[in-house]
């Protein structure tokens, strides 16, 4: 037989001090700790009161006598939770069947996001209005976890429960019931969620984020919610649409599902509505694209009481689909500011190189519908501020994307392959035109193929423009900038729900168990994000995902814990520092390794 003797971490010796005062002392049990970066430290373990207390604890005996016999008695304690373990491994012996020696431990600074923001609690509410024997908690947080970590069907997510250190209490059907049970108390959910969260992050909510994508469905017929529409991963199968509002600094605020063929602008208000009235929010600023500002969307957002805007809009603009006067004075290079300057400027003179990271503006206030419709008689115009932004830098990166889409434009009538019709504006074959080739006057049947230089020129002009309306009439332009440019988080959400959660496609069938998909994938979103900004922003999600997946735990045998077999970095320094818990040492007893989970979910 071969034995190792595996130690466990540096352990100090705990101390009694005694601090005296004049009139009594009191007296604490300390210890000696070393941080991650070497030094070390002494903190104070437990007071065990002041003279009185501690002689009426220590039942006749001489205080200090007994006071010193309980820190023996800890250490003796700690001794025997640390000693040298003695392992022996046989070359004859075969494994247990069945057994697992590995278990992720990735998921509990998971859980413990998940705890502080109360949902086991919101999971006890639920349970205390229905009856069902399994556990509602154990169900939505093994699915949350597995989402992040190990996304894929619902089948395979019980499964990978397993290779969590606590294994689930549940089967494969209880899934399925709960999803029911979560889809029913969705709106709750959401609510509690929002309510909980604010106690774990500072949630500014005064300005609120709103997009919609699509996710398709592996089936041949649609359904009444699954319908064929315009999917957003070009997929020729059944969508279901999604509407998500996230707050000002990138976490989930509520979302809603519809059938994929209805169009995305009548979602916002409903939404919206359920917001604002469950949330209780007051005065808000909502910000979207240019395909959900609508007139009746921007309506819905010009909200004013006694003067005072309750509710306000920042939407992008198309310039091409501008009024003709109001596109001539987007384009015109004259009158151009730059903010922190008193100086106008005209975009011909500016040198793009030096100038390549500024952005100028013009801007001005109108009262014209940009729908291009007639106003009803007596109907009150709304009145918005068009801002115009111009950026060199901008303007450069256009021109390198179209640049290359041109070039795949060219290799398509090269290769022949340029037969479909554009499927979007973004899509090569709009620089490409057709027509029959004529021959003394007469039309033949070879067909001319040929880039067209002139929708090329065409949009070359809107190069580096950038055009947003709103109402708000006290805020300044650049202010206005740079909360529309935030716009790009609700797409990194979108787009980590989507790549890194794999939420698509979507194998489920019924209505309930499809939104309650959804809602375990909202709720996995929230607990990311916060993650993300617990850890100041400073890794990317591929890197925290691949890290917490990848720290796993072996456990060789019953009576020795368990061993980290993960690299430890500066990101799983990161990441015990906020969780407050370690899982990095040499080794872990059973004894603290119960100690982790449980300061994974207590309420911080």
């Amino acid at each position: 037989a071969i034995c190792d003797i595996i130690r466990e971490q540096e352990v100090f010796v705990m101390k009694l001090t005694v601090s005296k005062s004049k009139n009594s002392a009191s007296f604490y049990v300390q210890k000696t700790i070393r941080k991650p970066n070497g030094s070390v430290t002494t903190v104070t373990v437990e007071k065990l009161g002041n003279l009185t207390e501690v002689t009426a604890k220590a039942g006749g005996k001489d205080p200090y006598v007994w006071a010193q016999e309980y820190v023996n008695e800890l250490n003796r304690k700690e001794y025997d939770q640390n000693k040298e373990i003695l392992i022996s491994y046989s070359p004859s012996r075969l494994l247990k069947k069945g057994e697992h020696k590995l278990f992720n431990c990735g998921y509990l600074f998971l859980q413990s996001i998940y705890y502080s923001l109360g949902l086991d609690k919101i999971c006890r509410d639920i349970s205390s209005r229905h009856s069902f024997d399994y556990d509602l908690n154990d169900v939505l947080s093994k699915l949350i976890y597995t989402r992040i970590l190990f996304p894929s069907s619902k089948l395979s997510s019980n499964r990978q429960a397993a290779k969590f250190i606590e294994q689930p209490t549940f089967e494969l059907h209880d899934i399925y019931r709960a999803l029911s049970v979560l889809s029913e108390e969705n709106d709750f959910i959401q609510s509690q969620l929002y309510k909980n969260s604010q106690k774990v992050i500072e949630r500014r909510k005064d300005i609120l984020y709103y997009d919609c994508t699509n996710y398709f469905f592996e089936l041949e017929e649609a359904d009444d919610l699954r319908r064929y529409g315009k999917s957003k991963q070009h997929q020729p199968l059944p969508i279901v649409g999604m509407g998500l509002f996230i707050d000002h600094d990138g976490i989930p605020l509520a979302f809603d599902i519809y059938p994929g063929n209805r169009n995305e602008q009548p979602t916002l208000k409903p939404l919206e509505k359920k917001v604002i009235r469950d949330y209780g929010l007051e005065r808000i600023v909502v910000c979207t694209d240019a395909g959900l500002s609508s007139k009746t969307n921007r309506k819905f957002n010009d909200i004013a009481i006694n003067g005072i805007q309750i509710r306000s809009f920042i939407t992008t603009q198309s310039i091409k689909q501008l009024p003709e006067y109001l596109k001539e004075f987007a384009l015109d290079p004259e009158g151009w500011h730059l903010a922190g300057s008193d100086e106008l400027f005209n975009l011909n003179g500016i040198d793009e190189t030096r100038d390549y990271n500024k952005i100028f503006y013009k801007d001005r206030w109108i009262k014209e519908d940009l729908s291009q419709r007639k106003i009803k008689s007596g109907a009150k115009p709304l009145e918005q501020h068009l801002v115009i932004s111009f950026s060199p830098k901008y303007k450069n990166y256009q021109r390198k994307i179209r640049n290359g889409q041109i070039e795949r434009a060219q290799q398509l009538i090269n290769n022949g392959q340029y037969k479909q019709r554009p499927k979007n504006q973004n899509d090569p074959h709009r620089f490409i035109s057709r027509e029959k080739a004529t021959k003394d006057g007469e039309v033949c049947t070879e067909e001319l193929v040929y880039l067209n230089t002139d929708v090329i020129q065409e949009e070359e002009r809107y190069d580096g423009f950038y055009a947003v309306c709103t109402n708000l009439d006290n805020m300044e332009v650049d202010e206005i900038v740079r909360i529309n440019k935030k716009r790009w988080e609700i797409e990194e959400c979108f787009r980590i729900m989507k790549t890194d959660f794999k939420a698509r496609p979507v194998y489920l069938q019924t209505e309930a168990h499809i939104r309650a998909h959804f809602i375990t994938c909202f709720i996995a979103l929230v607990v990311y994000r916060i993650l993300e900004k617990r850890l100041h922003e400073a890794y990317t999600c591929e890197e925290i995902i691949d890290t917490l997946k990848n720290m796993i735990m072996a456990r060789p045998s019953e009576k020795m814990g368990y061993i980290p077999v993960y690299t430890r970095t500066d990101l799983t320094d990161a990441l015990h520092e906020t969780a407050g818990f370690r899982t990095d040492y040499q080794i872990i007893t059973d004894v603290n390794m119960r100690k982790v989970i449980r300061a994974s979910k207590k309420k911080k």
